[in-house]
């Protein structure tokens, strides 16, 4: 038997809340996702001027950083021609993301779930997920 643990709506309601502020902060309308631990999408929020096209992004980018249990950025350089994991983008019908924006929620060394962020550079959209994760630490442990 196992016994799992996972966001919750209001801890994903926190994570957007944090990227939200920040994204907000640079100036960068965002798409923002969450997802539970297995990559199934909990939350889900579209500032107003978020790319479109970022709506599918962001949610692909939380799915790959709870499923791989790992941020989507570490797989950029591993899956260059001749690098270990070469041609993983197009795994999963290609909902495996290799570009920053995704990161896993660590608590007490378990993936409990993961934030994906899209409409800014890679860098932009890492940094907003990012800050989400810390809003919700910060709440989480006070």
């Amino acid at each position: 038997m196992l016994t799992i643990i996972r966001l919750s709506l209001a801890d994903a309601r926190i994570l957007i809340e944090g990227a939200r502020r920040r994204a907000e902060e640079i100036g960068v309308p965002m798409c923002i996702a969450v997802t539970d631990e297995s990559g199934q999408l909990i939350a889900f929020e579209r500032m107003d001027g978020g790319k479109i096209t970022s709506t599918v992004i962001a949610q692909d980018k939380a799915y790959t950083a709870a499923g791989a249990k790992r941020t989507t950025e570490s797989y950029g350089d591993a899956s260059l021609p001749g690098k270990p994991a070469y041609g993983i983008n197009s795994a999963i019908g290609g909902r495996l993301l290799v570009v920053a924006g995704g990161i896993p929620v660590i608590v007490d060394g378990q993936v409990i779930g993961a934030v994906g962020v899209s409409s800014g550079t890679p860098a932009q959209d890492s940094d907003c997920a990012q800050a989400g994760i810390n809003l919700f630490l910060r709440s989480a442990c006070a």
